[in-house]
C-alpha cells in the first residue's frame, strides 16, 4: 500500500494544471501515488500527457469539486490523502516531506496540517499567515481542544492532509463543495492532529474579477456554514469559543469589504447578527477597542449605526491620511471633500455623464450614443466633461463641466450612466446602482490591456493594477466584431458583459445620404468629380513625435490635379502636424488633422491609405478601398505586439514603399477585382456586428434595460447598404 495518495482533482483552470503535473513529476516518489481526478476534457488531456507517472480517472465537464474529490480518493490506495486542486501547486521536494512526516505519525493522528505559501496572477511564493501558529503548535500530535487556535489557520482543504480511514468515517461532512467548511470540519472531527510548519502547499488565488460574481446565496453560506460548524462543537467549551470567534471575524470582514448590494448587506448582516447572538458561548468577553465596538454592533443588529460607525472610521482613516500627507494640495483636499458629499446623495437615474477621447469634446461612440439617447430617451440628460481649452468647440447648447471643478465631481458622483471611450480617472468611484459604459475606440489590431506587459515600449510605464481597478469598474464592453470581444477579454479581463452590438461611432456609414456627403465635400473644398485619398497613420511608440512616412509632396505631385490628399496626423500628437505646414500645394494637401469628427472624413474619402491604425476597421463598413502602407511592420509588430498578421489579412493591397504605394494609387490597382476580394474577406471578419443601427441597441440595452432578444438584430452583411460613395453622392 502507498503511503500518501496525491489527488489532483478539478478543471484545468488557466492552464496551471501543466504546471502542477510537471512539478510532480520532476520529483517523484516511490512511495506515493498521483490520482488525477480530471474535469473536462483538457484535464483529462493535460493529464494523460503525464502518464504512466500519473493515475487518470476522467471526469466529465461541470463534476463538482467535491464529487472529484469523492472519486479520486475511491480510487486511491494509500493511508494518507493529500487533495490538491488543479489550479493550486506544490513548492519543490513538498510530497517528500508530506510522505516521510505522515510516515512517523501514530495510528490516531488524523489530520496533518501543513504551512503554504500564496501566489497571484502577479507575484508567487509569498509567505502565509499560518506560519507561526504552527510553529508554536509544534510537531508533537494533539488533541483539538488541546490546541483549539489551530482552528484559526487559513481553511484550505490543500493544507490537511487527512488518514484515508478517516476520510472514509467522515466522507458525508467532507465531501462539499464549500472548501472552508470541509477545512474546518476536518480538524472538528479528528480525534487528534499534527503540524508539519513547512511551506507544503501552493494557494494560488486566481483574480476574482475572472470567476464568476458571488451570488446573494452564496453571501449568507458564510453564517450558515459557520453556523453548522458550530454544531459539531457542543460540549466543547474551548473549541467552541474560538470558531465562534472565527466565524464572527469572517463575518466582519466579509461585510467590510463591500460589493455586496444595498438589500444582499442587510440581509447578510441580519443573519451574521442572529448567528452572532444565538451563537455567543456563554461568558464570553469581546476584545477591546474598535473590534469590541464592531461586534457589539453586530450583535444589536444595529445596521444603521454600524454603516454610521463605518462612515466614521472612513472619515477618520481619510484625516489621518491627510496629515500624514502634508504636501497634498488644498485643491485636492476641496475636491475630495465634495466628491464624497456628492457619494452620499442618491444617484440620479436621469444623469448620464459623457467623455470620449480623455475630455476633447463631443465625440466617437460616446458622441453617437448620445445623440440616440437624446432620440429615445430625452428624459436622461447628458452632461460631457470636456477639457477648458476645448470647452469653446463644443456644440451650442452642450452642457458640460470642465475636469477638477465642483460640478464635475458632483456630476460624477451622482450620474447613473458614466460612458466614456477610454477610462475615467482612478479617482472615480463605482457606486453599485451606477453603470459605467465602457465604449473603446477601435477594433484592435496592436496588443492592449495586459498584453502589453510584455511590451514595454508600449507600456511605457503602464500601472497595471490601477488598470485593472479601473476596468474592474466596466459594467458593459461595446464591441464591433466576435474578434474584438474575445481580445478585450483576455487584455481587459473583468467581469463586465460585452456589447456585441457594433461600434455606434460607425452606424453614420450606413444612414449618411448623398447630401451629406456632398455638404462635407464643400466644407472641406474638394471639387465634384476629384478624389480624395484620406491618409492617416497611427503613432509609434518608438518615436518621439510625429514624422511623416510618406513624401507627400512628391505623391501629390505624381497623383496629380484630380487627387486630394487628405492628411490626418494621430490625435496623440495633438495640433502637432506641423511637418504638413509647407505641404499645402494648391488645395491638393490638405492637413485634417484638427477636422472633427473623423467619420465625415471617411464619408468625404474615396479611398483610405493607412497603415496599422484602426481606422481601417471602420472605413471598411463603408466598403471603399483600403490600402495599407507598412513599410516598418516588422519593427512595429516586434516593439508593439499585434494580434494577427495584417500582412496576410489586409483589407486591400499592401504597400511596403511609397514607390509601391504610388503604383497602386496611380493604377487601378487599389480597386480593382483583387482589391475587392481581400475587402470582402476582411468586412465579414470585422464589421461583423456594424449594420447602422449600434448606438439604438445600445441605448435600449444600456438606458432602457430592455432585454437582449428585444433588441433590433443584427442585419446580414450582404443586407447592408453603406452610404453612397463621393462619385454617387456627385453624380
Amino acid at each position: 500500500m502507498a503511503e500518501l495518495s496525491v489527488i489532483v482533482h478539478g478543471p484545468n483552470v488557466q492552464g496551471h494544471l501543466t504546471e502542477l503535473l510537471d512539478s510532480l513529476a520532476a520529483h517523484p516518489l516511490p512511495d506515493a501515488e498521483v490520482i488525477v481526478a480530471a474535469v473536462g476534457d483538457w484535464a483529462r488531456e493535460t493529464a494523460e500527457r503525464h502518464a504512466p507517472d500519473v493515475q487518470v480517472l476522467p471526469l466529465p465537464d461541470g463534476t463538482g469539486d467535491a464529487a472529484a474529490r469523492a472519486a479520486g480518493a475511491a480510487r486511491a490506495a494509500g493511508r494518507w490523502l493529500h487533495f490538491v486542486h488543479a489550479k493550486d501547486g506544490l513548492p519543490a521536494g513538498a510530497p517528500r516531506l508530506v510522505a516521510e512526516r505522515v510516515a512517523e505519525l501514530p495510528p490516531e493522528v488524523d489530520v496533518l496540517l501543513l504551512d503554504h505559501v500564496r501566489s497571484t496572477w502577479r507575484s508567487t511564493g509569498m509567505p502565509s499567515p499560518d506560519g507561526s501558529l504552527l510553529a508554536r503548535a509544534g510537531r508533537a500530535d494533539v488533541a483539538l481542544d488541546d490546541c483549539a487556535p489551530l482552528l484559526r489557520l487559513t481553511p484550505l482543504l490543500g493544507t490537511r492532509v487527512l488518514r484515508a480511514d478517516f476520510w472514509k468515517a467522515h466522507e458525508q461532512h467532507l465531501t462539499t463543495d464549500d472548501e472552508p467548511y470541509a477545512a474546518l470540519a476536518a480538524l472538528l472531527l479528528a480525534d487528534r492532529v499534527a503540524c508539519l510548519p513547512h511551506a507544503a502547499h501552493e494557494d494560488r488565488r486566481l483574480r476574482p474579477a475572472s470567476l464568476p460574481p458571488v451570488t446573494p446565496e452564496q453571501r449568507y453560506r458564510l453564517v450558515t456554514r459557520y453556523e453548522s460548524l458550530l454544531d459539531l462543537t457542543r460540549d466543547r467549551r474551548a473549541v467552541h469559543t474560538v470558531l465562534y470567534d472565527v466565524m464572527v471575524r469572517d463575518c466582519l470582514r466579509t461585510f467590510a469589504r463591500g460589493g455586496m448590494p444595498e438589500e444582499v448587506a442587510r440581509e447578510f448582516f441580519r443573519r451574521a447578527s442572529s448567528a452572532a447572538v444565538r451563537r455567543r458561548p456563554e461568558g464570553y468577553r469581546p476584545p477591546a477597542g474598535l473590534e469590541g465596538v464592531r461586534r457589539s454592533l453586530l450583535q444589536e443588529g444595529a445596521y444603521g449605526k454600524y454603516r454610521a460607525f463605518q462612515a466614521v472610521n472612513r472619515t477618520r482613516r481619510t484625516a489621518r491620511s491627510a496629515v500624514r500627507a502634508r504636501k497634498r494640495q488644498v485643491g485636492a483636499r476641496l475636491r475630495d471633500h465634495h466628491y464624497r458629499r456628492a457619494l452620499g446623495r442618491p444617484v440620479n437615474p436621469h444623469l448620464a455623464v459623457f467623455s470620449a477621447y480623455w475630455n476633447r469634446g463631443v465625440a466617437c461612440n460616446p458622441a453617437a450614443i448620445a445623440a440616440k439617447l437624446a432620440a429615445l430617451a430625452p428624459q436622461i440628460h447628458p452632461v460631457w466633461v470636456v477639457s477648458a481649452e476645448n470647452a469653446a468647440l463644443l456644440p451650442p447648447g452642450t452642457d458640460h463641466v470642465v475636469p477638477g471643478t465642483r460640478r464635475y465631481w458632483e456630476v460624477l458622483a451622482t450620474a447613473k450612466y458614466l460612458v466614456n471611450n477610454v477610462n475615467f480617472p482612478n479617482a472615480v468611484v463605482k457606486r453599485p446602482d451606477a453603470i459605467h459604459v465602457q465604449t473603446h475606440h477601435g477594433t484592435p489590431l496592436k496588443r492592449m490591456g495586459l498584453d502589453q506587459m510584455a511590451y514595454p515600449a508600449a507600456a511605457q510605464g503602464l500601472d497595471f493594477q490601477a488598470l485593472l481597478e479601473r476596468i474592474d469598474k466596466w459594467d458593459f464592453s461595446v464591441s464591433a466584431n466576435s474578434h474584438t470581444t474575445r481580445m478585450w477579454e483576455r487584455a481587459y479581463p473583468s467581469r463586465y458583459v460585452s456589447l456585441d452590438h457594433g461600434y455606434p461611432r460607425n452606424d453614420v456609414y450606413y444612414s449618411a445620404g448623398a447630401a451629406e456627403i456632398r455638404a462635407i465635400r464643400d466644407r472641406l473644398g474638394i471639387a465634384p468629380g476629384r478624389r480624395a485619398v484620406l491618409y492617416a497613420p497611427t503613432h509609434r511608440d518608438y518615436e518621439a513625435g510625429w514624422t511623416p512616412r510618406l513624401d507627400l509632396a512628391a505623391l501629390a505631385d505624381r497623383l496629380g490635379e484630380e487627387t486630394v490628399l487628405l492628411v490626418r496626423g494621430h490625435y496623440f500628437y495633438g495640433g502637432a502636424a506641423s511637418p504638413l505646414t509647407n505641404l499645402r500645394r494648391t488645395g491638393r494637401i490638405l492637413d485634417v488633422s484638427s477636422y472633427d469628427p473623423v467619420e465625415e472624413l471617411c464619408l468625404a474619402a474615396d479611398a483610405l491609405v493607412t497603415d496599422y491604425s484602426s481606422i481601417m476597421f471602420d472605413y471598411a463598413n463603408l466598403d471603399r478601398p483600403i490600402v495599407i502602407h507598412a513599410d516598418d511592420w516588422e519593427t512595429y509588430r516586434t516593439t508593439r505586439g499585434v494580434y494577427f498578421d495584417l500582412m496576410a489579412e489586409a483589407p486591400g493591397p499592401v504597400a511596403r514603399t511609397q514607390q509601391e504605394l504610388t503604383e497602386i494609387l496611380a493604377t487601378e490597382a487599389w480597386r480593382d477585382e483583387g482589391a475587392a476580394k481581400t475587402r470582402a474577406a476582411f468586412r465579414r471578419r470585422f464589421c461583423e456586428y456594424d449594420d447602422g443601427r449600434a448606438a439604438e441597441r445600445v441605448v435600449r440595452r444600456v438606458f432602457l434595460g430592455q432585454d437582449e432578444k428585444d433588441l433590433p438584430p443584427v442585419l446580414p452583411i450582404e443586407e447592408r447598404t453603406p452610404a453612397p460613395t463621393p462619385q454617387e453622392a456627385t453624380a
